[in-house]
């Protein structure tokens, strides 16, 4: 009887290792399915990361030239694992680890260089997984455009000839993703207990909120057709139209629009596309947003802004895509960090220290004031519009990263939640702005604060009844317009020195008279 047994046993074992191995050779099985998996490799590689920092710190003095050599190796190492564990758990854990990536002047670099390459390394799905809407095309390119973390892009033909771009959800990633966010939690609390003053919950608490909404693709398509609508003044904007006729809440169908990346100057000098110009409206887009709407696309990395030039007229045109990730700013929110952003380009380190407190700075109002301009506490008391930021202004900033991480991570955690996404944009854009060659320019800063005028002045008038005042705050509103505008020009002047040019033509015309 044992014997039938052991051979029964046998036989079942080696069935069921056949079945296995045939199916994870046909991409029928993905280990990361399994839950145990997803758990164990996670909580393996948190507790790698943390003995790392644990051991090897311990027995060289803090703040030596030695102990930043040695931190410096420990983020990298630990950089790498976090990358390796987002690739094998892919979904959600992208997702966060791009979210992370992108904090450019607020962690350490060996972080966000490191993680940067999950924008472009996301796993694609199979065509097994995206073969369901495959029939209703006329054609259908298997090769993704691109593969984000949530979702991947194919180019198709509809059966009428339009060409669309078709957004398909990885298939397990909305049943993987509240599993994960609570993973995530816990092994965030277990840190804490190691680490006490690196406060992390905020990511999670992000992630929490914001996944749900990036997981629904109908409200993506409302986003895009609502930004499309709020900012139409704008000529040289395109938001792709959306097809809702084939869209689904993991399917989005949209207009076919191809374009470079908003970072690639090579495409741009062969298209005659000036970088300067794209740059002035990339910044004109999101002060509209941030300043005057409170409507904001949090997610500008270069894959999600396109450039190109407009079919018959010729002129530069940014493409903007993937409109998941939006930050609705309450008023109070929005009028504050108005104040904030006009005090820091006037240079009124009182309302600077004012209005940063107002928005949860408290006592750390300077370093809140480094992170929101990515420069250097001198640079923001002598005025962050007076010069663009130097090589080794930049440096600092980012060692700075490294060596305030644990007061950014408690100003992360108390700041309002609105402000985490706002951080992220602002360090997409600039990223952008590096990669041009234009960041930190005087006019980016004029359009912001001609913005915030506007915004500032429209409040106010809502606010009142009185014709009489109305009209004052038109006048003033129009004045504070007129400075900027005066101020822009004598830039302008100073930077063509255009005085030098007219004397040195008037010399030419009339060299005798002078």
């Amino acid at each position: 009887m044992a014997r039938k047994a052991l051979k029964l046993a046998s036989w079942t074992s080696m069935a069921l290792a056949a079945s296995g191995i045939y199916l994870y050779s046909n991409k029928y099985l993905d280990p990361n399915d399994f839950g145990a998996v997803r758990v164990g490799r996670a909580v393996a590689t948190t507790a790698v990361i943390s003995y790392d920092y644990l051991t090897s710190l311990k027995s060289v003095p803090y703040g030596s030239e030695e102990y930043l050599q040695l931190r410096s190796k420990v983020h990298l190492r630990s950089a790498r694992r976090l990358c390796e564990l987002c690739c094998a758990n892919r979904g959600t854990f992208i997702k966060v680890g791009q979210h992370l990536g992108a904090l450019d002047y607020l962690l350490p670099e060996e972080y966000t260089s490191t993680l940067k390459v999950l924008h472009s390394q996301a796993p694609q799905s199979s065509m097994q997984e995206v073969r369901q809407i495959h029939d209703l095309f006329q054609s259908f390119d298997e090769t993704p455009l691109g593969t984000a973390s949530l979702a991947q892009v194919h180019k198709a033909v509809l059966h009428d000839g339009r060409t669309v771009a078709v957004k398909v959800q990885h298939p397990k990633v909305r049943a993987q993703s509240s599993k994960d966010i609570l993973l995530m939690e816990l092994l965030v609390l277990a840190v804490k207990q190691l680490f006490p003053e690196f406060e992390f919950m905020w990511l999670v608490d992000e992630a929490k909120k914001n996944l749900p909404l990036e997981l629904d693709f109908l409200k993506e398509g409302r986003n895009a057709e609502k930004v499309s609508q709020m900012l139409k003044h704008f000529d040289f904007l395109k938001v792709p139209r959306i097809h809702w006729d084939l869209s689904t809440e993991r399917v989005l169908l949209m207009e076919f629009v191809d374009g470079g990346q908003v970072n690639d100057r090579d495409y741009m000098e062969r298209n005659k596309i000036d970088v300067n110009e794209i740059s002035r409206h990339l910044g004109k887009i999101y002060s509209e947003m941030i300043f005057v709407n409170g409507f904001v696309h949090c997610d500008p990395h270069p894959g999600n802004v396109l450039v190109r030039k407009q079919p018959g007229t010729g002129k530069a045109e940014i493409v903007l895509l993937d409109h998941g990730l939006y930050q609705v700013l309450t008023e109070e929110f929005r009028l504050n960090y108005c104040h904030l952003w006009q005090s820091l380009i006037w240079t009124d380190m009182k309302r600077v220290k004012e209005y940063s407190q107002r928005l949860g700075a408290g006592e750390l109002y300077p370093l809140f004031a480094c992170m929101l301009t990515a420069r250097s506490w001198d640079s923001v008391n002598r005025g962050i519009s007076q010069a663009p930021v130097t090589a080794t202004e930049d440096l600092e900033i980012r060692n700075n990263a490294a060596n305030y991480l644990p007061q950014i991570s408690q100003l992360l955690n108390h700041v309002p939640r609105q402000m985490l996404l706002i951080l992220k944009t602002n360090d997409l854009l600039r990223g952008i702005e590096a990669a041009l060659g234009t960041r930190a320019s005087a006019s980016s800063f004029l359009n912001m604060s001609r913005c915030c005028v506007r915004a500032l002045a429209e409040h106010k008038k809502k606010n009142t009844c009185s014709f009489f005042r109305r009209t004052q705050i038109s006048f003033s509103e129009a004045f504070n317009l007129w400075q900027i505008n005066l101020h822009e020009l004598i830039l302008c002047v100073k930077g063509l020195k255009l005085a030098d040019r007219v004397l040195a033509l008037l010399c030419w015309l009339f060299p005798a008279a002078l």
